[in-house]
């Protein structure tokens, strides 16, 4: 009998060789069209994929340490994480940023910071991969004057830029400006490269973020391609050759626990692709090829029994070596807690190398090649997607689909769905929700000094703020909105001449601003999901029925703010959290992206709410929540209660107690028991003020 996986494919117990009377992809060879066995001839056998591990932290000075170690120990490229502040396209010194700075990559404000980022790293012959969408411009820019500093032609540079904006508005939200003019920076980045940098991808286009954000494979596969696909049409609208730019463009994709599935999804990748750019009649072979980095899942890593996920990962980087791809990072264990120590970074880093060398996978080509399983997951996988893809046409293509929010919407209701699952014990996760450690396990982490860094940080920017010369950062400056203005002329080249004059990158960033504005969404969330995955479920019932009791208590249903603080913009957590409370009975307030917690306590008194839910994922709680309980006290509103739940280390809890944080949830917790434990707070509290 067929059953649906955790994917949300349709799988069967046995198949045989029946399944590929109707798959005609079958008779291709590795390198040759539609590239289903790999985009080249030899695959690994003639070169292993490269190793390009993610990280960033702190300063340029502790980053480029860290780098430098992990190049010796055998890493062949570098994939950098920015912190938030740099994604968001603000300085270090911006009111907006206090607990971001250094916290979840590494702070970058100008061309002094990425030269010391890249010190004695030789940019000539290293290939630099750096994740970076809002900010996109003043980051490729300040890279590219830190090589020419370096003694490095731009033509010389290889590597990768992200530079993929309309997932932002769907998963992300590491966004500055409105799709529209986001779209042309992301053109004007490819017409840029094409000419001037032919060694250097000009985009990564991902759907990482997107399964990171709880999509379906299918989902991830689909909006990822059409994604693609709006990117070629907005190069040639700029009267580019699709073969000028097409064999530059790169993707990203997340690997996950489902392991036949997610090397299937390559496979198919590599052959939609080629239906696609089939539509632009391109010439060179290369322009069809889809080639692709690769990431372990980061939201399947779990903070109860952590040493699990070193194992997970394995299996994860494996489904990608056996899908065929050219890069591939693998996490580390303790990143549901914090940022990797160098201790799991290198155990993370010879995950990769006991492939490569102690397996004996890189000996064979496609190893999956004709599997009655593997084949038909391929094209399960292909029809599937194609059919989401053609949804997107008919709304007249992915940037229209995007504000209409129709990627969005799907993927939050396969997030709600997928964690119901797990709530209910369905997905069965190892150490979570079955056969869990009786005692929790504490592990060593890297803490980074937030006030510290940002010090740092704001006297570098002071320094070279007094030593430029501002008559020309001003004027560089002024040509930059106008380019933006107008619509002539290309912003990155723009951008360039303005990092040369030490614009920071925030700078940069408000002198686009000046032109497109900054975009604002509008919170919103899917209803009714999560509820109906429970249905004739006692605990579910139970537990509403005990919200219900204290609504009539209250004389109204009890009232939550789950508040987004900062500038970290993975909202996964917040927006299921959000729609499983209200199908239990909360009233729940969304708050916007990107508060500061002086916004927060504002909105929660003014909403009358019982509860303040922070989300946090990217490090900076220790910050953030006691302003905002300091922020409420101002407020006249102490006695609200104040929870926290995400990526928050066990060594955090008591800091966050002893500041007035009533509760923390961790990456793992069971929804209906977290729900159930604020309604013991709830009444704790009403027992207070009655006494």
């Amino acid at each position: 009998m067929s059953k649906k996986s955790t994917s949300g494919l349709t799988i069967k117990p046995l198949y045989t060789a029946d399944d590929l009377d109707d798959i005609d992809h079958l008779g291709s060879m590795p390198g040759d069209n539609p590239y289903t066995r790999g985009p080249r001839a030899t695959m690994y056998t003639g070169r292993p994929w490269t190793i390009r591990q993610y990280a960033g932290f702190s300063t340029a000075e502790e980053s480029n340490a860290f780098y430098r170690k992990a190049l010796e120990a055998g890493q062949k490229g570098l994939s950098i994480a920015f912190d938030l502040p740099t994604h968001r396209g603000y300085d270090s010194d911006h009111e907006r940023v206090v607990g971001d700075v250094g916290m979840a990559g590494v702070a970058i404000d100008s061309v002094e910071d990425m030269k010391i980022l890249f010190e004695g790293i030789p940019l000539g012959e290293m290939s630099v991969s750096m994740t970076m969408n809002g900010a996109v411009i003043p980051i490729l820019a300040s890279f590219i004057v830190a090589g020419e500093e370096q003694g490095v032609a731009r033509k010389q540079l290889s590597g990768t830029i992200q530079n993929d904006v309309l997932k932002e508005f769907m998963v992300r939200n590491t966004y500055i400006y409105p799709p529209e003019p986001s779209m042309r920076i992301v053109a004007d980045i490819i017409e840029y490269t094409a000419k001037e940098m032919p060694k250097f991808n000009s985009i990564s286009i991902s759907g990482y973020h997107m399964q990171e954000a709880g999509s379906t494979l299918v989902q991830e596969l689909a909006y990822t391609l059409a994604d693609g696909r709006e990117y070629v049409r907005a190069a040639l609208a700029k009267g580019m050759n699709v073969d000028d730019f097409a064999p530059r463009l790169s993707f990203f994709f997340c690997m996950g626990m489902d392991f036949f599935a997610e090397a299937a999804k390559l496979r198919a990748a590599r052959l939609l692709w080629t239906r696609i750019m089939a539509e632009f009649n391109p010439q060179k072979e290369q322009s069809s090829m889809l080639r692709t980095h690769c990431q372990t899942s980061g939201v399947s890593l779990q903070e109860q029994d952590p040493y699990n996920n070193i194992i997970r990962t394995a299996y994860e980087a494996m489904s990608a070596v056996l899908g065929g791809t050219q890069s591939l990072h693998t996490n580390s264990f303790d990143e549901a807690h914090a940022l990797p120590t160098e201790f799991s970074a290198r155990i993370a880093r010879n995950t990769q190398l006991i492939l490569q060398h102690e397996t004996g996978i890189t000996d064979v080509i496609d190893p999956l090649a004709g599997s009655y399983y593997v084949e038909s997951l391929t094209k399960q996988l292909v029809d599937e997607a194609w059919l989401l893809m053609e949804e997107v046409e008919a709304h007249g293509g992915m940037t229209k689909a995007v504000e209409e929010g129709l990627p969005k919407l799907r993927i939050e209701e396969a997030s709600a769905q997928k964690q119901a699952a797990i709530d209910r014990g369905e997905t069965v996760i190892v150490g979570v929700n079955k056969y869990r450690p009786k005692h929790p396990e504490e592990l060593d982490i890297l803490e980074i000094d937030n006030h510290a860094v940002r010090e740092a940080q704001v006297a570098r920017l002071n320094r070279m703020r007094k030593t430029r010369d501002e008559n020309r950062c001003q004027s560089a400056l002024d040509a930059l909105t106008s380019v933006a203005k107008t619509g002539e002329g290309n912003i990155l080249e723009i951008a360039v001449e303005a990092a040369r004059a030490r614009a920071s990158v925030g700078e940069i960033s408000f002198a686009l601003e000046q032109a497109w504005g900054r975009h604002k969404a509008e919170p919103k969330m899917v209803s009714g999901v999560y509820g109906s995955s429970f249905e004739d479920d006692e605990h579910f019932a139970d537990v509403r029925s005990q919200i219900n009791a204290l609504e009539k208590q209250l004389g109204r249903p009890p009232k939550i703010l789950v508040a987004k603080i900062g500038q970290d913009g993975h909202d996964r957590g917040a927006k299921v959290i959000a729609t499983a409370f209200e199908d239990l009975g909360y009233d729940v307030v969304v708050g916007p992206l990107f508060q500061t917690p002086e916004e927060a306590a504002e909105l929660a008194v003014s909403k009358n709410v019982d509860v303040v839910g922070i989300s946090s994922h990217a490090a900076g709680h220790k910050t953030l929540a006691p302003m905002l309980l300091k922020e409420l006290a101002n407020l006249n509103a102490a006695d609200k209660i104040v929870i926290c739940g995400g990526v928050i280390p066990v060594q955090d809890h008591e800091f966050l107690k002893e500041a007035g944080v009533a509760a923390i949830y961790g990456p793992g917790t069971n929804i209906l028991e977290s729900a159930l434990s604020l309604v013991t707070l709830l009444k704790e509290q009403m027992r207070g003020r009655n006494l």
